[in-house]
């Protein structure tokens, strides 16, 4: 399958103008909206645009940011010995710059994980916690050894057959049958990721120190997302998550698979509003 399949259909150019240099990295951001913080981090290998239909409903009632994960999107990788650790320094010291003490943090697969790290080491720096398609364990060696031969794949070939599969894996069929736009806007942004960034992240996720164990000291509300479809991050490891968590909420999403935000934006946005009504 050739490339240019995809050339006539670019994704959305955020195009954020704000940036700012956190640590040796200069992160792009957006900041809209007014009211309390909301923060969107997003997943693994994307950019903050897979956050378009959230950031464009809740900045009507929220300050809404949204940023791209260092390496990624419009944001420079700075150091390459990546790691969540590093990626949850990045979201805090965001959150320093923008005067931000406390805010709600939604995270979505490699976000969840960051959101995960932050919240077992600044736990005062969140209002609440949003879980999308993610998990707590750590890699198992068969997780690992899957990782790092895609590294060995796209340092050998490039992006785009790695680019075609991860895609085919993400979405629900609803979304490959009648929205194949969203799989070419997906497929392109990780195609424009730099190889050494997909490389370095890849060993980051491998190397990840598991969360579940801090999850029952977590003392903020906590939703948890789910889709129904998600293969990737199934629905059984959000209701271990659930179970964990005191008084977490589970919330499961038909027609959705791992990117539950893109594949049923709409039904995504209601039950996040209504867990944000009840903060309120």
């Amino acid at each position: 399958m050739e490339l240019e399949m995809y050339d006539d259909l670019e994704s959305p150019q955020h195009n954020p103008a704000l940036r700012m240099e956190i640590n040796d990295a200069e992160i792009a951001y957006t900041d809209t909206g007014q009211g309390k913080p909301l923060v969107f981090i997003h997943g693994f290998p994307f950019d903050q645009s897979t956050w378009q239909e959230q950031a464009a409903h809740f900045r009507k009632t929220h300050r809404v940011i949204t940023y791209d994960i260092r390496g990624f999107g419009a944001s420079t990788a700075g150091r390459l010995f990546l790691s969540i650790p590093l990626f949850a320094d990045d979201l805090v010291q965001l959150l320093d710059a923008l005067e931000i003490p406390q805010a709600v943090v939604c995270g979505l697969s490699m976000g969840g994980y960051i959101a995960l790290n932050a919240v077992s080491r600044y736990p005062e720096r969140f209002e609440a916690l949003v879980l999308c398609d993610t998990q707590c364990i750590a890699d198992s060696e068969e997780a690992k050894e899957k990782r790092f031969k895609s590294i060995a794949q796209v340092e050998s070939e490039g992006l785009q057959e790695f680019a075609i599969d991860f895609t085919d894996k993400v979405f629900s069929r609803e979304t490959h049958n009648h929205r194949k736009d969203r799989v070419i806007q997906v497929r392109n942004i990780i195609t424009r990721t730099p190889v050494e960034v997909v490389s370095a992240t890849l060993k980051a996720l491998a190397e990840r120190s598991e969360t579940c164990s801090i999850l029952g000291q977590i003392r903020v509300p906590v939703l948890i997302i789910c889709g129904e479809e998600d293969e990737v991050t199934p629905l059984k490891q959000s209701q271990a998550m659930q179970a964990k968590i005191a008084g977490a909420v589970l919330e499961t999403i038909p027609g959705a698979g791992h990117l539950s935000n893109m594949d049923q934006p709409e039904d995504f946005n209601r039950r996040l509003e209504i867990f944000l009504n009840r903060l309120a």
